[in-house]
């Protein structure tokens, strides 16, 4: 077979492993986000305790990152000074643990489906607090798309069938804190040089996320848990739940290594449609006309933001390497020159 057919196999075994990474990537999202409603839902396995799941889940990843980069040594670690890790690692962890612990509280009160429609607001909170801290330039046709976002949202909302306004304040809390942590990982991290992947991220960030959150839930959840005398530990059911959790964000650190995270925003469209539609059919959750439409105008939204970002960092790259090429051109042009000069020189 000639150079032509080995590269087409190789191009069809790129596509299959991204095909299959996305793949992975969905299952395990889906399966952990289905997996904590089950647990939470009172309904369900009725063990509605959000911040006692999520330091099960931080000690779990915890743990096995500490393993697989100190042990194992799956991926080196990150080069970090005492004073970097708490001005910056620690404000990340704190936002984190906030996000986690609100979001899984939302389970309790609202739909998986709804749920998902609400994460539509993702790119508005992330632009706006972007624009807030100057990370962002406001621009009005962003602006407008933003809009169009929120108006699909509320349209969604007044459609929803099991509209809980604590659970709708819990999850844009959670939406919040997540856009937030997005953007100060930019400002603390990414313009110092730092770059965590997901593996890295856990080893660093789990621990402060089980400190912060210690204190709620010795407050909240403590309490309840000592005077509960029936519950017993459920190593098959926490123990699976919380391995599909650190195994998703080993799938994070394949997609993105291996593909882009363009294609991960892509793959998380895919994957909260499929969500809804097991919301719908198996859990038996109510979707209406109104919230398929609202979704429908915000999906819009968020698919032409992820379009926009990707033209923008395509023209950037594109700058990138005009202004490479132009700086190869004339280290030749220089190095040409200086090559005439010494055919020129007389010799001794």
């Amino acid at each position: 077979m000639g150079k032509g057919g080995s590269l087409s196999e190789g191009v069809i075994k790129n596509i299959i492993l991204s095909y299959t990474y996305v793949a992975i990537w969905i299952f395990l999202s889906f399966t952990v986000i289905v997996y904590n409603k089950y647990i939470l839902d009172k309904k369900m396995y009725d063990w509605p305790f959000p911040i006692s799941l999520t330091m099960i889940h931080m000690s779990f990843c915890s743990t096995l990152a500490f393993l697989l980069i100190k042990v194992f040594k799956f991926v080196e670690p990150v080069s970090m000074s005492r004073d970097t890790y708490l001005k910056s690692v620690v404000p990340i962890g704190a936002l984190y643990s906030l996000s986690l612990w609100l979001s899984n509280s939302a389970y309790i009160y609202l739909s998986v489906s709804f749920i998902q429609m609400l994460k539509a607001l993702m790119p508005v909170a992330v632009y706006s607090i972007g624009v807030l801290f100057k990370k962002e330039g406001f621009k009005s046709d962003t602006m407008m798309n933003m809009l169009s976002i929120s108006f699909g949202v509320a349209i969604a909302a007044y459609g929803e069938a099991r509209f809980d306004v604590w659970g709708v304040i819990l999850q844009l809390g959670a939406v919040a804190f997540e856009a937030t942590r997005l953007v100060m990982i930019q400002i603390l991290l990414t313009s110092k040089g730092i770059t965590l992947n997901p593996i890295t991220s856990l080893y660093y960030v789990a621990p402060c996320c089980l400190g912060f959150l210690f204190i709620p839930w010795i407050v909240v959840e403590f309490p309840i848990l000592r005077d509960t005398s029936t519950f017993h530990f459920d190593y098959l059911i926490f123990g699976t739940n919380s391995f599909c959790a650190f195994a998703l964000n080993l799938a994070v650190f394949l997609l993105v290594g291996k593909t882009s995270a363009l294609t991960m925003n892509v793959a998380g469209v895919v994957k909260d449609w499929l969500l809804i539609a097991f919301s719908w059919s198996v859990i038996k959750d109510t979707v209406t006309p109104i919230n398929l439409f609202g979704y429908g105008i915000a999906f819009l939204g968020v698919a032409y933001y992820n379009h926009a970002k990707l033209q923008a960092l395509k023209a950037k790259e594109a700058q990138k390497t005009g202004q490479v090429d132009e700086e190869t051109g004339r280290l030749l042009e220089e190095k040409e020159g200086i090559e005439g000069v010494r055919k020129n020189e007389p010799e001794d």
